[in-house]
């Protein structure tokens, strides 16, 4: 097993620098399995948010399953991934301040590894607290 970064992951996803691009898909496609760390993810899903990229919440989704589909990859807590995915693709918006708010896919796995470290480790996570309104729309949020 080999792991990879936010840049090598981004790349291959985007294919925007022609000569990195290949490297990162070599890596990916090869023969061994690629693992993608809980930080490499978030990394690489708020570059793709941001100003530069800004996909919308769809697109991140499609990025998401489509990781979920690459049979090399690997994610740290796939079982934490796949929870998040489902509950980032069920937030709904809230109103915040004047503003529309949604909790994004960080949210959702910063709440779905709390859950899952629970389980793991055999102790109970009653409660994530957060003072994040978007997020307090996530099953097993509260404030403080």
């Amino acid at each position: 097993m080999i792991a990879i970064d936010t840049n090598i992951l981004l790349r291959y996803l985007l294919q925007d620098d022609e000569a990195q691009a290949s490297k990162a898909t070599k890596l990916i496609l090869g023969d061994q399995d690629v693992l993608v760390t809980d930080v490499v993810l978030i990394e690489t899903i708020w570059t793709l948010k941001g100003k530069r990229y800004n996909l919308s919440k769809d697109q991140i989704v499609n990025v998401l399953h489509a990781l979920f589909a690459e049979p090399n990859l690997t994610f740290e807590d796939g079982q934490a991934v796949w929870g998040a995915l489902k509950d980032f693709m069920n937030a709904k918006p809230i109103k915040s301040g004047g503003k529309t708010k949604q909790a994004d896919f960080p949210d959702a796995l910063i709440v779905n590894k709390a859950k899952r470290y629970g389980q793991l480790n055999k102790k109970e996570v009653s409660t994530i607290y957060t003072f994040d309104k978007a997020a307090l729309e996530i099953d097993g949020t509260k404030q403080p």
